[in-house]
């Protein structure tokens, strides 16, 4: 679907476009305003995005973080991106949500835990930073 909406294919309420992204709001929004920035060639994952396109996809993330917030009133905004698990269309897209305080918006946040102790901090930072150097 997305895929086609790049394309100009099928109709989409488009804020934004230029030759490598496109931004259109949200046909289910969690507030007016909520925007998908995606980038035009397809990319399911955000592991999947060229290196080529992180700079004008994650540019053009923050142009919109400040429209939005701006066009809305907003005090602020949300930006999240689903990589596989969540992700309703498997076309990488990044949610720009307008937020102000006490908007109600709980659902969309998981569950908090804690690390069981330092140790713990220490065994995830070790794998993580053994990933990293992989």
């Amino acid at each position: 679907m997305f895929c086609s909406i790049a394309r100009d294919e099928l109709a989409a309420p488009v804020v934004y476009r230029d030759e490598r992204v496109l931004a259109f709001l949200d046909h289910r929004p969690l507030f007016p305003g909520h925007t998908l920035l995606i980038p035009r060639d397809h990319h399911q994952t955000l592991a999947d995005l060229p290196d080529a396109l992180l700079e004008p996809l994650f540019s053009a993330t923050r142009t919109l973080a400040r429209a939005v917030q701006h066009a809305m009133g907003a005090q602020g905004s949300f930006v999240a991106m689903n990589n596989v698990v969540s992700q309703s269309v498997p076309h990488l897209h990044v949610h720009i949500v307008p937020r102000r305080s006490k908007d109600g918006l709980r659902g969309f946040f998981w569950p908090r835990t804690k690390y069981a102790n330092d140790a713990h901090v220490e065994q995830v930072r070790a794998a993580i930073a053994e990933a990293l150097a992989d």
